[in-house]
């Protein structure tokens, strides 16, 4: 049925295995982990830096992938120790919720998923 709510109801004849297939089609891409991205920049604030944290936690308890980037500009390229720092600290944070999938050193991108 399309529309039943008229004095003649309209009905539309489909083919039954291909309705199934797509309705499982639409569950299986809905059911997809959404990657989450966070961007910082080296020299973050504390209270910045918990509250991605905080909602990095909450994307890898509901399911999701997590990638943190961290960018440089301009005089921030000598310090990338820096950078490397708040990566390792991001990744000892969220070790209790989610495990590293990728480490990128040179593109300062970490990538985490659930934990299992």
């Amino acid at each position: 049925m399309v529309s039943e709510g008229k004095e003649t109801p309209v009905a539309k004849i489909l083919d039954y295995g291909k309705h199934q297939y797509q309705q499982k089609k639409r569950q299986r891409q809905s059911a997809k982990p959404t990657m989450k991205e966070v961007k910082l920049r080296p020299n973050v604030d504390e209270f910045d830096y918990g509250i991605r944290i905080e909602r990095a936690t909450k994307w890898l308890t509901k399911g999701d992938h997590v990638k943190f980037q961290v960018r440089l500009r301009g005089r921030e390229h000598q310090h990338r120790d820096r950078a490397h720092e708040l990566l390792n600290r991001i990744v000892a944070d969220l070790k209790e919720v989610g495990k590293v999938q990728t480490f990128d050193m040179k593109g300062l991108i970490v990538q985490l998923v659930p934990a299992s």
